[in-house]
């Protein structure tokens, strides 16, 4: 079945950098579009990256030109690069699996790693 495993969040500090990781299994890796959300306490979860299989990407525009999704097909692997970190960045990160083509939904959502960013 469809196993995705988060990696990389820890503790930094404002204007640090991270680069989260999320391991996939069970499924054909490239074919499908992945996302990375984050969910915040007391928040909704909120959709913050998303690439397609052959790598076009989307970002929620309190990310723009500070964060950078991008796959690794060979190692069935999905990355998100974390720049110019913010407290308001502070949140849980799960990544999820895309459905549909055109992709509709995402689903399937990792344990999630979290980030925190201290001001």
């Amino acid at each position: 079945q469809v196993q995705l495993v988060e990696s990389g969040g820890g503790l930094v500090q404002a204007g640090d950098s991270l680069r989260l990781s999320c391991a996939a299994s069970g499924y054909t890796f490239s074919d499908w579009a992945m996302g990375w959300f984050r969910q915040a306490p007391g928040k909704q979860r909120e959709l913050v990256a998303t690439i397609t299989s052959r790598g076009s990407t989307t970002y929620a525009d309190s990310v723009k030109g500070r964060f950078t999704i991008s796959r690794d097909n060979a190692k069935n692997t999905l990355y998100l690069q974390m720049n110019s970190l913010k407290p308001e960045d502070t949140a849980l990160y799960s990544c999820a699996r895309g459905y549909g083509r055109p992709t509709s939904s995402y689903a399937n959502w990792g344990p999630g790693t979290q980030v925190t960013v201290s001001s």
